[in-house]
């Protein structure tokens, strides 16, 4: 087991996605701080800066003052080795499922070495499927099937209060193999969108037609969680594949011969 280090709980964010109301969004601050979480970034939030946001956040402000507001969820993600995404509802391309609890110590584990995200979706629909795929884990609260609505403060609580629970036995245990650089999420999203292309420009797959096999795709490489290295390794490969290398560019030259006077010459 890892010591509970507070900078670990300083490198999990809580990424909150169009958040419709405001003092939703103080409330998830004022959860995060009782939980010692500090990092939290909005994307497109429909209402902030905003009062009932401050109110709500009851002395918790000092995270709303340092949140930034991001037009993408991409630039909020930035640096982060692992994404986690929150939703209540299943979808048909199944996506590595955790519990609060698995989810609180696979957060721990990579906080312990990197940036790590929790992504929570907007309070009506949650995230939306092209949203979920930049996630490589999905967790779901078991909440009871005939009452399942839960409010968004209410969710990152139970979150918060995990994280909080696996920190302070510990943190989670370092993978075998030790620490990896991991690739980071705006990394993969460049794989993806090179991916995308090559498989048009190989006529493999109709653009129009695609989304669900990269999603696919992305289900396969979040699995895989390549490092730095093998992610330009899969790039170039890619490259190749498009006809950007040339196929000879390896091939070994013969030794050169030094012509000769041939008898008689001058």
């Amino acid at each position: 087991m890892i010591d509970a280090d507070p900078a670990a709980l300083a490198r999990i964010r809580f990424v909150l996605v169009e958040t419709t109301h405001p003092g939703n969004i103080g409330a998830v601050a004022r959860g995060m701080k009782t939980m010692g979480l500090s990092r939290l970034e909005l994307v497109r939030p429909r209402h902030f800066p905003n009062a009932e946001a401050l109110a709500l956040a009851s002395g918790a402000d000092d995270l709303l003052a340092a949140a930034p507001v991001r037009e993408e969820l991409t630039s909020a993600l930035a640096g982060c080795r692992l994404v986690v995404g929150s939703s209540a509802r299943l979808r048909s391309v199944a996506w590595p499922l955790l519990s609060p609890a698995q989810c609180a110590e696979r957060l721990l584990a990579e906080a312990a070495v990197g940036e790590v995200a929790l992504v929570l979706g907007r309070e009506s629909s949650g995230l939306s499927n092209a949203e979920l795929a930049r996630c490589q884990y999905l967790v779901n609260i078991p909440t009871d099937p005939g009452f399942s609505s839960l409010n968004l403060a209410a969710a990152a609580q139970v979150f918060a209060y995990e994280i909080r629970r696996a920190w302070l036995a510990g943190g989670a245990a370092q993978p075998a193999e030790g620490p990896r650089e991991l690739a980071t999420a705006e990394a993969m999203e460049g794989f993806y969108d090179h991916l995308a292309q090559a498989l048009v420009d190989l006529g493999y797959s109709d653009p129009e037609q695609s989304r669900k096999l990269m999603r696919r795709l992305r289900r396969l490489f979040h699995r895989a969680q390549p490092d730095r290295v093998e992610l330009n390794i899969l790039r170039g490969i890619l490259s190749a594949a498009q006809g950007r290398k040339t196929a000879d560019r390896f091939r070994k030259e013969g030794p050169r011969m030094t012509p000769t006077r041939s008898e008689g010459s001058d």
